[in-house]
């Protein structure tokens, strides 16, 4: 992995992780619970479908954010973070609940929007490092390149994610729904 990869995957998850502090400190406790809840009577494909139109929604702005010298991105990052946050403060006594609803598909879903922001970093890191003198040429071949596979995999994550949390994760909140456990 090149050494400008692993810088803006290290800006992306430490904004993801500031937006996922202020959400835990952002005093929404009594936010309504309801909205983070799946309508378990849903089509399956028809979830899948909305999840993926969503999530490729957030991805897509959150790399394309780089045309906006990364004031996007960070955005989409730090709301992304603060939702899951948010979750973590509402959720107290069901953390482990919250977990396992989360986890499935979530192991996919934050990796590919961390490395979508680290797509939507890629161009204004390269015209800073070009404007400091520390490169001849703004986007070279092999930054376009970088910036397409770094989209491309948080793409192809997010289609993964989006089927799991419609498929596995909804059949897990049923599961819950009917015991008595949570």
């Amino acid at each position: 992995m090149k050494m400008s990869t692993k810088v803006l995957l290290t800006i992306s998850l430490v904004v993801y992780f500031i937006g996922f502090l202020s959400g835990m400190l952002s005093g929404l406790d009594k936010i309504d619970v309801s909205i983070f809840l799946y309508d378990i009577y849903i089509d399956a494909s028809d979830l899948t479908y909305s999840i993926l139109l969503n999530n490729l929604l957030t991805i897509s702005l959150t790399f394309l954010g780089g045309f906006t010298m990364a004031a996007l991105t960070a955005i989409e990052l730090m709301m992304n973070g603060a939702t899951i946050g948010c979750l973590f403060v509402v959720l107290p006594k069901r953390v482990f609940a919250g977990l396992i609803l989360i986890l499935p598909h979530g192991i996919l879903e934050i990796p590919a929007i961390i490395i979508a922001g680290a797509a939507g970093f890629k161009i204004p890191y390269e015209v800073v490092r070009y404007l400091t003198g520390k490169k001849e040429q703004i986007l070279t071949r092999e930054d376009i390149k970088e910036y397409l596979t770094l989209a491309l995999i948080s793409i192809i994550l997010i289609v993964i994610a989006a089927w799991i949390e419609a498929n596995v994760t909804l059949k897990i909140a049923k599961a819950m729904l009917n015991s008595k456990k949570y």
